[in-house]
């Protein structure tokens, strides 16, 4: 499977339905050792996709490079443009091609708005919306013309208002906002520019507020489905986006949420 993945193989490709075939392809991941991150390397490295993963978490990586043999890690941020750039080119080296790209970094601010500093609120900005700004535009620049997938993790709080997620939702709204724009500037290139949209989901970057009793059943109890989000929920959206199936499909936040969204 190369360039933008468009056509409809007519066979099975190591026995998974063509549709969803990512055999081959050549994805790099940022973020790689969050939950979100891990989950969708883990589907596309089951699936024998070739992965360059990038994390500034270096324990993180290499623990998870113990479990997807022949991905290349990379110590990096997805905000430095430079060594961006220079991961790309690799992943082309040692794989001959650039089939698209997932970030799946983030923070998870909250606080008070009144009590939430300037500084901490550029940083959300700068991690959420910037870096992912320059993430796909090194991306796309890679991509040429040839076509591609490109593919954010934004949030229910990019629709939905919670208190105390002043930063966090500003971001992620701006994000998924950045995603339509994207979409219809590169589309002329086949360039597909997607994100998922997920609940507030069990990862350690949230665990130390979901231990708390009264923040975890509210949480629950916002969510339709009577439950929190798993990182494998969100898999076969990811698998979608970045799949044949997903060819018709650009500049969409798809909520994987449990209803939550259902306002």
């Amino acid at each position: 499977m190369g360039g933008d993945r468009t056509s409809m193989p007519t066979s099975l490709a190591g026995g998974f339905d063509p549709l969803f075939d990512v055999s081959e392809g050549v994805y790099v991941i940022a973020g790689a050792g969050g939950g979100l991150g891990r989950a969708i390397t883990r589907a596309l490295a089951e699936r024998q996709a070739r992965l360059v993963l990038l994390d500034t978490d270096q324990t993180a990586l290499e623990r998870l490079c113990q479990d997807v043999p022949g991905a290349i890690p990379q110590m990096a941020d997805m905000g430095d443009e430079a060594a961006v750039t220079g991961i790309i080119e690799l992943a082309r080296q040692q794989f001959g091609r650039l089939d698209g790209a997932v970030n799946a970094a983030g923070l998870l601010p909250i606080a008070r708005a009144e009590a939430f500093s300037a500084d901490a609120f550029r940083q959300c900005l700068n991690v959420i919306v910037t870096s992912a700004f320059l993430f796909s535009r090194c991306v796309a620049q890679a991509l040429g013309d040839q076509g591609g997938r490109i593919m954010h993790l934004a949030s229910v709080s990019s629709f939905v208002t919670n208190p105390k997620y002043v930063a966090y939702s500003s971001s992620k709204a701006a994000l998924a906002q950045m995603v339509k724009v994207l979409a219809r500037e590169w589309a002329p290139r086949k360039i597909l520019v997607n994100a998922i949209g997920p609940a507030l989901t069990e990862t350690d970057l949230t665990r130390d507020y979901l231990a708390d009793m009264e923040f975890r059943k509210k949480a629950i109890s916002a969510i339709p489905l009577g439950r929190l989000g798993q990182p494998e929920d969100i898999v076969a959206t990811a698998l979608l986006l970045l799949s044949p199936g997903g060819a018709f499909i650009t500049g969409q936040t798809i909520y994987v949420d449990g209803g939550r969204t259902l306002v």
